[in-house]
């Protein structure tokens, strides 16, 4: 077994369920292959084992990722540490994705949901999942319906705690009427901060945490070289924000956070980083890579110290008003988002057990 030999990432609860995780995550989907074609199994555990070692507690996986493969990836990886001391997040809701369209097709109903859980509870090798999200919401099943059968798992001991990814306020809601929501998983960056209005006061006045993903905007805070040039294989080649006159207008972006990062002795990755873990001690971030180096780095955003007023220069170094570019491939990807996310009543929707 390993054990963690630097422990200066400090625990947080994330909202007020009693799940205790360390402050920086770590998300795994690149390890399987989604921005770049991904690392061997040998490399992908190599680098879990180094979060682990370097304080890092809670990893996410989902059953989408490399069609299966990383959850098979990260229950190896498990086996290799003390599965006590790891908090382990999974999603279910996506039965299949055209990547030429990014056109999701989503499942929320009860059957699906207790095959899932069961498949990937086989893969990860264990017992229980600390925390189990919905990844996108069905809109043709009340939620009250999803979470009926998120309930009983948990009453099972296959769940520990749930979470929505992507929900809207009103599912939300709704979804934590029938079983506390431990937390929200929601695209929040210095670029994409659309749910600072609605989505995030609300998580915080029910008292569900807060997981940022792509907190580093798809990698575009990650450094010049990101910037400058993309791998041929990776999905932001087509991604609005880093295409033709969008990316050159975006890059002026980056030059200004490059810019306050030399005031504060930091890299353009860490300050920006720094930026969404100072957002509250609820927000818990889940930055992946597949580099050893950049984990490091984004390890030691947590040293960079924003006081109010830097959080709000930084703020205002990226005026949302100024981002080239929608944060979605398309619109049919859109669709698929939080604003979107509303289901039917419960009292008006049959559910075909057939």
């Amino acid at each position: 077994m390993a054990e963690v030999q630097n422990t200066h990432i400090p625990l947080v609860k994330l909202g007020n369920q009693g799940l205790e995780v360390s402050k920086l995550g770590f998300g795994c989907m690149n390890l399987s292959g989604a921005y770049t074609s991904g690392v061997s199994e040998e490399e992908g555990i190599s680098i879990i084992k180094h979060a682990f070692n370097n304080g890092i507690t809670f990893f996410d996986t989902s059953d989408t990722y490399g069609n299966n493969a990383n959850e098979i990836l990260v229950g190896k990886a498990l086996k290799q540490l003390p599965r006590e001391k790891i908090q382990i997040a999974t999603k279910f809701g996506i039965e299949k994705i055209d990547l030429k369209t990014f056109e999701f097709k989503i499942n929320g109903s009860p059957n699906y949901v207790r095959s899932c859980c069961e498949a990937s509870l086989k893969r990860l090798g264990v017992e229980y999942i600390d925390l189990y999200y919905q990844h996108r919401v069905d809109t043709t099943v009340p939620i009250e319906d999803t979470m009926g059968e998120l309930k009983k798992l948990v009453e099972e001991g296959k769940v520990k705690y749930i979470g929505l990814s992507e929900a809207s306020s009103d599912t939300i809601k709704r979804a934590h009427a029938v079983h506390p929501i431990t937390a929200v998983q929601i695209e929040w960056s210095l670029w994409t901060r659309d749910v600072e209005e609605e989505i995030i006061p609300l998580c915080r006045e029910l008292g569900i945490g807060i997981v940022p993903y792509s907190p580093l905007g798809r990698g575009f805070f990650g450094g010049k070289g990101v910037v400058e040039k993309l791998p041929a294989d990776s999905f932001l080649n087509i991604h609005p924000r880093y295409q033709g006159e969008n990316l050159e207008k975006n890059k002026k972006i980056y030059e200004r956070i490059e810019n306050l990062g030399k005031k504060h002795q930091c890299s353009p990755v860490q300050l920006a980083l720094a930026w969404v873990l100072q957002q509250g001690n609820d927000v818990v971030p889940i930055p992946g890579t597949t580099k050893i180096k950049n984990l490091d780095q984004n390890i030691d955003a947590l040293a960079v110290r924003l006081e109010e007023r830097d959080l709000e220069e930084v703020s205002e170094a990226v005026p949302i008003e100024d981002i080239a570019g929608t944060r979605h491939f398309n619109e049919i990807h859109e669709k698929d988002t939080w604003k979107f996310a509303n289901t039917p009543p419960k009292d008006t929707w049959k559910f075909d057990m057939a």
